[in-house]
């Protein structure tokens, strides 16, 4: 997908996006670079992307996430802050020992709240700030067969709302909610599904499409389009909102 917006749409900002190794993480980062950002991707690959400068990073590890953002905040403020992580594995609820939520917590929640704090005092000072958090369309309708993910994701949708009544005005929050997206995750989630289920990868499949009015799986970049608006000047009006991109799937209003 061609990047919709101008060159210039981003030029001056720096741009934090997590999670940036492949899938929504990776177009969203090569998107706002398109779009004149100076983009930091954080990922525990940290693969080559053009006009990106990429740092390996566990998001499970505060300490690490301490001293590399502190890091990065030495060159300048952060203007936009995209938090995004690997999802966890499928599969019934029940079935997840309380050892389950750790990792997936610690990558999310704490590692979304630990970055925000080292990065929202710059941004107020800078007179600007956008954070974006890619979660789920789970939060509003949980999606059978991954109660962890969908706990997770409802976690972290009642953390933005609560930061949007709380950061400078200068400052937004909001949430993006992928649908069915052409990703790795999405494969590796079918995957997972069906060893706990006995379910065929293809039934799976077909189950999810069939809630779909556009027939097809999300691209990422069309994904990536909407985080980039969300993140531009001209978006300050909108906060604490939670912005579907599911080719219609979600049936609440």
């Amino acid at each position: 997908m061609k990047n919709p917006y101008a060159s210039d749409a981003l030029k001056g900002m720096r741009a934090l996006v997590c999670g940036a190794s492949k899938g929504i993480g990776r177009e969203t980062a090569e998107m706002m670079a398109a779009c004149g950002a100076d983009v930091i991707a954080l990922s525990r690959s940290a693969p080559e992307i053009s006009g990106v400068r990429s740092i390996s990073l566990d998001l499970e590890d505060i300490e690490a996430i301490e001293k590399t953002v502190s890091g990065i905040l030495v060159a300048g403020p952060i203007h936009i802050l995209v938090n995004n992580a690997a999802g966890p594995p499928g599969g019934p609820l029940l079935d997840n020992n309380l050892e389950d939520f750790e990792a997936p917590f610690k990558r999310h929640l704490h590692a979304a709240h630990r970055i925000t704090q080292l990065v929202a005092p710059a941004m107020e000072e800078a007179g600007m700030g956008r954070i974006v958090n890619i979660i789920s369309t789970s939060v509003r309708e949980p999606i059978p067969n991954i109660g962890l993910s969908n706990t997770l994701r409802g976690a972290m949708a009642s953390w933005a709302k609560s930061l949007s009544r709380e950061l400078p005005a200068c400052i937004t929050i909001n949430n993006i909610l992928p649908g069915f997206t052409d990703t790795d995750r999405l494969g590796s989630l079918a995957a997972s599904i069906e060893e706990k289920t006995g379910k065929s990868q293809a039934e799976i499949h077909e189950g999810w499409m069939s809630q779909v009015p556009i027939g097809r799986l999300i691209d990422p970049s069309e994904t990536a389009s909407a985080i980039t608006f969300l993140c531009l000047p001209q978006s300050g009006g909108i906060r604490g909102v939670s912005l579907a991109v599911d080719g219609g799937r979600m049936r609440s209003i």
